[in-house]
């Protein structure tokens, strides 16, 4: 997504207070929009295939049509769309399970709203958003329990140490801070990793170097 651009957001919350107090917090940013506000699964489905927003922050217990399969159906119908879930469960399992429904991360329901409207802008870009403490682990139970061994990696050694600080949950400001170089060459380090993989997402990306024994599990 371009740097000018404007987010359009799509919000998906049973509770209409909680709805209408982020959906003003949201719009009160200068590169953000609300153009839907839904309070059952199905309705965000139907606004997400009708709006076609740039991120969909979806409550995970949503009536009538529960967010994980919410989730599942908006991101096989609306492939531009990328959600953000929002959930009070953070077992390991449960979030590899939204992971696989297409999420593009997840935030426990007690985040405070700063760290929800930058969350918003990095699934926006494409990242991948989990809290550091379970990206691991997560990315661990995705990559399976079998490694299949090293083989020969494609990526510069640059490349990879810019994966395995992605692997443990660091936004791209924290991956420059961590190797003194600007947030523009994190993001040209990613999009060549992706390119080289053939992957769209961080969280594939180290799926995929995990699986190949180029990165090994903490």
């Amino acid at each position: 997504m371009d740097s000018g651009k404007v987010i359009n957001v799509l919000l998906a919350e049973d509770h209409a207070v909680v709805r209408e107090a982020t959906a003003e917090v949201v719009d009160h940013q200068p590169d953000m929009r609300v153009v839907g506000q839904a309070g059952t699964g199905e309705e965000a489905v139907a606004l997400a295939k009708a709006l076609r927003p740039d991120v969909v922050v979806m409550d995970i217990a949503m009536p009538r049509l529960n967010g994980l399969e919410a989730t599942r159906r908006i991101t096989a119908e609306c492939p531009g769309c990328r959600v953000l879930v929002l959930t009070a469960r953070e077992e390991e399992r449960y979030v590899v399970q939204l992971l696989q429904a297409g999420a593009m991360g997840y935030l426990p329901k007690t985040v405070g709203l700063d760290e929800l409207l930058e969350a918003i802008r990095a699934v926006a870009q494409g990242e991948s958003v989990l809290p550091p403490a379970v990206a691991a682990v997560v990315v661990r139970h995705l990559a399976g329990e079998e490694l299949t061994g090293e083989e020969p990696r494609p990526l510069t050694d640059r490349e990879l140490e810019v994966l395995r600080l992605a692997a443990e949950g660091l936004t791209n400001y924290d991956i420059a801070q961590r190797l003194y170089i600007s947030v523009r060459t994190v993001e040209a380090h990613l999009t060549h990793i992706y390119n080289k993989l053939g992957v769209s997402s961080r969280t594939e990306a180290v799926v995929h170097a995990m699986r190949r024994g180029w990165i090994r599990p903490e």
